[in-house]
């Protein structure tokens, strides 16, 4: 009987040591769980407070203060939507122009000193016509690319693929390739701070809401951003 006995205090001892064991883990993975979720939630919250760096490359061995005067050149439109070539140039002038970084210009397609270039934006260029380049239009660098998406409903989406040549060296000083949708979630927070650290206090939800319908508002977003990167 007292055999009897041991056996089944040893069994209910294992047994509460297994239990015992499988709570600790259990805790632990719970710990766990909830300190990532809540440190993914402050990360996501912050997410507007710089620009990813996984979207666009800077070359780290140049120096954009050397450049005296760039050359925006009017982007390809791969949209289905011609009239927004203007509104994204305009926007991205501005945007970059407040970064006082270097001069700026804005060169159209049709100008006739790029028509007289012949020269296709999506190509590599040779050094002689990047020495032709800058002989023609002036400058230092030109900042080339292509709006390759472009959509205002039933929410905002943009998409650019952009680059900043040196014209001295013909080297790649910055590039980009990024789409902004409104819909996404990391994008409506950043939209957000973007308003309330640039706009009067008491417009913000105006302008929030503005910036979701407004193709003009978001590509004001979208070139701050793009401003923000260099």
């Amino acid at each position: 009987m007292n055999s009897l006995r041991t056996v089944l205090s040893r069994l209910k001892t294992r047994h509460l040591l297994l239990f015992a064991c499988s709570w600790s883990h259990i805790s632990r993975v719970t710990i766990l769980f909830s300190s990532a979720v809540l440190l993914s939630g402050c990360i996501t919250y912050y997410s507007g407070s710089a620009p990813a760096a996984d979207y666009y490359y800077i070359n780290p061995n140049k120096s954009l203060s050397t450049i005296g005067r760039v050359a925006i050149i009017e982007l390809d439109n791969n949209s289905s939507y011609p009239a927004i070539s203007n509104d994204v140039i305009e926007k991205l002038y501005q945007a970059l122009q407040k970064k006082q970084i270097f001069g700026l210009t804005v060169v159209r397609q049709s100008d006739s000193l790029w028509r007289s270039l012949q020269l296709d934006l999506n190509s590599q260029y040779t050094l002689d016509q990047i020495s032709a380049i800058r002989e023609t239009l002036k400058c230092d660098a030109v900042l080339l690319g292509t709006i390759t998406e472009f959509r205002p409903y039933p929410h905002m989406i943009i998409g650019l693929r952009l680059k900043l040549l040196d014209l001295r060296d013909g080297q790649l000083l910055w590039a980009l390739e990024q789409v902004w949708d409104s819909a996404d979630k990391t994008t409506e927070y950043r939209i957000k701070d973007y308003f309330r650290s640039h706009k009067r206090s008491g417009y913000a939800p105006l302008k929030e809401q503005l910036a979701s319908v407004s193709s003009l508002e978001f590509i004001k977003f979208v070139s701050y951003e793009i401003a923000e990167t260099l």
